[in-house]
């Protein structure tokens, strides 16, 4: 089993998606309260003078909403997403008195991440949203999400917003301590594993399930997210959001909880992603200028740039870079093969213009493009 037990280990990070659980939210699951947020929000504001950037995904909403309709007995599907109506707007509040900057909300739907241009869309806005010092606050659109559209749980959604708002860090925020190699509730003996290497059967089996003997409550999802991250280079750490000391230690760079490590760091794990899982679509020649910022500056490949476009593709297609006969580089289209070749060689400021509509001002975003 691939994990250790040791004092808490240190971590570094740029970019974090922090998920925080109801019981946070809504103590006593009947509205909204700032008792263990305080510390958080304090955290976060000092991470931002240090330059960092937080993206929160909070959970609350029918618990912040619930004393708005008192029902007797389980609420039904119908009353939880009225409740989260009422509660939304209440959450936010909540988040918006505790930050000195401002807040955006972003709800979302699994056919919101399934959707390609609607992924992108919300990429563009996270983007664009932490480029303008506006912390997104993202939550499951409770009060319109059906069965088969929901999540399930604010773990596995924070997962999936780290992957889209490509943060190199995950937290979660919860009501224990960490993940522990038993379960503390019921063998005082119980040991935190403060080092996580790889999220394997053995680790995923201390949460539970179907023959365990030693599940240790509440990680099903936790341990799934963790997963998912890792394998997408993104470092996840569990820590316990009831302690005021855990942001303290979160502040000096240690980790009070669980910590797992990927096995590849955030940019190598999405170059290897754009350089051998994606089949390319298409085919740009660009010109001298071009090339010169993406090989010296880093830069975006903007429309004017662009001298040619093959292929058949849409938003978000990966599309080969060439340069004469050099491949140069390969990256993700914001736009598809006709708004593309509709635009190539224009300035971005003529893009408005050329299509009709407000898009994009850039063709290839440079977090989107790895270099050959």
């Amino acid at each position: 089993m691939s994990h250790s037990i040791e004092q808490p280990n240190s971590f570094t990070w740029q970019r974090a998606v922090i998920k925080v659980g109801s019981a946070l939210i809504a103590p006593d699951g009947q509205g909204c309260r700032t008792e263990h947020l305080l510390a958080l929000a304090q955290f976060i504001n000092a991470s931002r003078r240090q330059g960092k950037e937080v993206v929160l995904v909070s959970s609350g909403a029918v618990a912040a909403g619930r004393n708005a309709m008192p029902i007797d007995g389980k609420p039904t599907l119908a009353q939880k997403q009225a409740m989260a109506a009422v509660g939304q707007t209440r959450m936010m509040a909540n988040w918006a008195r505790l930050f000195d900057f401002p807040t955006a909300q972003i709800l979302l739907t699994h056919g919101d991440i399934r959707d390609r241009d609607r992924y992108l869309n919300i990429k563009s806005t996270l983007r664009e949203l932490l480029a303008h010092q506006i912390i997104p606050i993202v939550n499951e659109n409770d009060s319109v999400a059906t069965e088969e559209l929901k999540f399930g749980d604010n773990d596995n959604l924070g997962a999936l917003v780290a992957l889209v708002a490509e943060a190199d860090t995950l937290m979660i925020c919860t009501d224990v301590d960490g993940l522990y190699d038993a379960d503390p509730r019921k063998n005082p003996g119980a040991q935190l594993l403060t080092s996580v290497s790889d999220v394997s059967r053995d680790i995923m089996a201390l949460a539970g399930g179907s023959g365990s003997t030693v599940g240790t409550g509440g990680m099903l999802t936790k341990l799934q997210a963790a997963k998912k991250a890792s394998a997408n280079g993104i470092q996840t750490l569990i820590v316990n959001g009831h302690k005021t000391s855990s942001y303290a230690a979160l502040g000096q760079g240690q980790v009070p909880g669980t910590l797992f490590h990927p096995a590849l760091s955030r940019s190598k794990a999405k170059k290897q992603w754009l350089r051998h899982s994606l089949k390319a679509k298409g085919k740009l020649q660009i010109d001298s200028g071009a090339r010169q910022a993406l090989v010296t500056r880093g830069a975006s490949l903007l429309p004017v740039g662009i001298l040619s476009v093959e292929g058949h593709f849409a938003a978000g297609d990966a599309l080969e870079i060439w340069h004469d006969s050099e491949l140069l580089a390969i990256g993700l289209s914001l736009f598809d093969a006709d708004d593309l070749t509709s635009i190539k060689g224009a300035q971005s400021q003529q893009v408005e213009a050329l299509l009709g509509y407000a898009s994009h001002d850039v063709a290839i975003h440079r977090d989107d493009l790895v270099l050959l």
